[in-house]
């Protein structure tokens, strides 16, 4: 009769050979958030508010000769519908996620977060000039998407895949600077044509949410093995 726990290594060595299982209904969510991203690298070009697009916004291209470091910030976040697009390839095609890979998504994913705390010091301090309802939702929803996603990570990271941990870090820096920047311009003046970015960054972050809360939902339930 053999070991019974070198059995049970041998089963787990054996299931390691072959390869991570993959989850069911992972390739029509990967789909269906790949179009959603496309969508959002779509927007880093459209105008979102006074026929200013984010990629105007980065080379200070705004309107009335107005931009500085606030806009820039705010705008850079909206880049990362491409690492993202990048990553849900990855996941399509199974390609590999190195280690170097990893920690460049984790850069540009705490490089933004940077950013946006740094975007909402002015609300903070009463300097951004909004209303009282503005500031309460930029604050709550910014900085409520980091604080979240923190705590998550720093509490279950054992439990979350390499693959997981980074979908939720870009989807984190993504929505916590799409979400201030969807309450400031909420009001802003103009037609359609004019702040079509925002109107269908308003669109695709539901799904992106949803998504969010997914990868939440999943790691609160997962088990050390």
């Amino acid at each position: 009769m053999g070991d019974p726990l070198t059995a049970t290594l041998g089963t787990a060595n054996s299931r390691e050979a072959a390869g991570p299982k993959k989850e069911p209904g992972s390739m029509p969510v990967n789909v269906i958030m790949l179009s959603i991203w496309l969508a959002a690298a779509v927007v880093v070009f459209l105008p979102f508010a006074s026929s200013t697009s984010a990629w105007d916004a980065v080379t200070f291209r705004v309107p009335g000769n107005q931009g500085n470091w606030w806009h820039f910030l705010a705008g850079a976040p909206f880049f990362l519908a491409f690492p993202m697009i990048w990553l849900r390839l990855r996941s399509l095609l199974s390609w590999p996620l190195t280690e170097a890979a990893r920690r460049l998504i984790w850069s540009l994913a705490g490089v933004s977060i940077a950013g946006t705390i740094l975007v909402e010091a002015p609300f903070l301090l009463h300097l951004a000039g909004t209303s009282a309802w503005q500031r309460f939702a930029v604050l709550s929803l910014g900085f409520g998407i980091m604080i979240a996603s923190a705590v998550l990570l720093v509490r279950r990271h054992r439990y979350i895949s390499p693959v997981r941990a980074c979908l939720l870090g870009l989807d984190t820096a993504y929505l916590a600077n799409a979400a201030l920047c969807l309450v400031v311009y909420s009001e802003a003046t103009g037609s359609l044509g004019s702040r079509s970015g925002w109107a269908v960054t308003m669109v695709i972050v539901w799904p992106m949410l949803c998504e969010l809360f997914w990868l939440f939902s999943k790691a609160l339930r997962s088990r050390a093995s």
